[in-house]
């Protein structure tokens, strides 16, 4: 009798293949259930002769997917945004202001340590244009960075006038758009991947600290 056999091939998956098959088992592994510890965030405003500054520190739990991901390699990226809008009774409301934040957190597995860096614009791998680099020894210190808002300037001083009265918009979230493709097919439908926190304020422009 004649016993036929194939070879097994050692070729090593094309990239796009891996991730697709990273994408596939983050769809396919059951959802924790755990609900978010999120808050709505306490702004603080800031109000002097250069502008309208914000911090705040922002509360929420990292999920295990987020950060299985990250210990993959795969960096998460986090975009802060605020609109300064003017309350007219009369008619539409009048965006005065609107400023963004992106964060980009990694993991270097062979270093082990975490890197956040911040940037107005969008961050990219090339890294150009960024305002702050920052590196960690451990997760937790990196999160207490991304988490923590100090002294944002969010208006100039000539878009306020004094004795009128403006809303604060304040969004937070985690922005999977920028995660690959294939992973970005993976985390439809799938309520560990959507961190999201706002908050809105009222502020007087003739308040000064």
């Amino acid at each position: 009798m004649m016993v036929f056999s194939t070879p097994c091939s050692k070729k090593k998956l094309p990239d796009w293949v891996a991730w697709l098959l990273l994408a596939l088992c983050c769809w396919l592994l059951p959802s924790a259930g755990m609900a978010q510890s999120v808050s709505i965030p306490s702004l603080k405003l800031e109000h002097n002769e250069e502008g309208l500054w914000l911090s705040t520190t922002l509360k929420f739990e990292l999920p295990t997917v987020v950060e299985d991901a990250l210990l993959k390699g795969i960096p998460v990226h986090f975009v802060s945004e605020v609109d300064v809008v003017r309350e007219r009774w009369y008619w539409l409301n009048k965006k005065v202001s609107s400023v963004q934040r992106y964060q980009r957190l990694s993991y270097h597995p062979l270093t082990r340590r975490w890197r956040l860096n911040v940037n107005a614009g969008a961050v990219t791998e090339t890294e150009q244009g960024l305002t702050l680099n920052q590196n960690f020894d451990n997760l937790q210190d990196a999160l207490n960075a991304v988490q923590r808002l100090s002294h944002w300037r969010i208006a100039e001083a000539s878009q306020l006038e004094a004795g009128v009265t403006y809303g604060v918009q304040f969004r937070f979230n985690l922005d999977v758009t920028q995660l690959p493709r294939p992973l970005q097919i993976g985390t439809l439908g799938q309520s560990d991947w959507q961190i999201s926190l706002s908050s809105t304020q009222a502020f007087t422009g003739d308040v000064r600290p």
